[in-house]
């Protein structure tokens, strides 16, 4: 394991803790759904010979407090987060490049869209950017469902109704036994950050619509990814609309949604090939 250095910076309404590790151009990590800095820390360290590789948790998350009570969160004010945190951590104005998984995909594509001459590549792993898709109205009563659940019945009810919506993926479950330790600390944080998720995240991270005419300009610098083991699925589907949209090929990555998490090994190696 690579020891990071660990930093705060303040933004308006919250403090983020980031961790920085390795040398080069900048790499920054986003989390998705209750996710912090932990669950990359496999990834982080495989590819901080190439690069200086950045993670953080986001506003609301884990060891980034609101300065205030809960609020819903915005997938653009997340983006200035990242942006400034690019800031922080490069002064220097050299573009960076950034991998989003889940809803961090959201904020990786909503960056790309806002500050697309700070960014090099960006590998946006399944984006559950839902109103893109033909059926949108279907998705969005689905996530509704969803956090109107966790309103009524909790955490727990919210999460199985997500999980069986969402599908199951292909192949053997996932063997986590050998999960490093940082990266079970990680999860065990996910899970407490799971209400602020299904109550101030989900609904409106899930029914954010990207401008597409500032994506159009920009999709040279987008790479489309998904998990094998999420062929077909709910979360799978906005990644391969936008890979149709702009006729490229839709990078498959190692596991299924959380395959950052179930296959870091694998899912370093091609993640360095893709930002190479």
């Amino acid at each position: 394991m690579t020891e990071p250095a660990i930093g705060a910076l303040k933004v308006p309404g919250a403090t983020l803790r980031y961790e920085v590790r390795g040398a080069g151009p900048v790499l920054l990590l986003i989390a998705g759904g209750g996710g912090d800095a932990g669950i990359f820390e496999p990834v982080a360290d495989a590819l901080a010979d190439r690069f200086t590789v950045v993670t953080y948790d986001p506003r609301g998350h884990s060891r980034s407090p609101l300065d205030g009570p809960d609020v819903d969160q915005r997938v653009e004010v997340q983006a200035d987060d990242a942006y400034r945190l690019l800031v922080r951590v490069a002064p220097d104005g050299a573009p960076a490049y950034v991998f989003g998984t889940s809803s961090g995909a959201i904020v990786a594509v909503e960056l790309l869209t806002r500050h697309p001459e700070r960014l090099a590549r960006v590998v946006a792993h399944e984006p559950v950017l839902v109103s893109l898709l033909p059926d949108a109205a279907e998705q969005h009563a689905f996530f509704d469902s969803v956090v109107a659940t966790f309103h009524r019945s909790g955490v727990g009810a919210a999460m199985a109704e997500l999980g069986v919506g969402c599908g199951e993926e292909r192949g053997e479950a996932p063997d986590l036994s050998r999960l490093s330790p940082g990266v079970r600390s990680a999860l065990q944080r996910a899970q407490g950050n799971s209400g602020f998720f299904l109550g101030r995240i989900l609904g409106p991270f899930s029914g954010h619509v990207p401008s597409l005419a500032q994506l159009d300009v920009n999709a040279g610098k987008l790479v489309l990814a998904a998990g094998w083991a999420s062929y077909g699925l709910r979360l799978y589907r906005p990644a391969a609309c936008l890979a149709g949209r702009y006729g490229v090929e839709l990078a498959e990555l190692p596991g299924g949604h959380v395959g950052v998490v179930t296959h870091p090994g694998q899912f370093a190696l091609k993640l360095r090939e893709l930002l190479s």
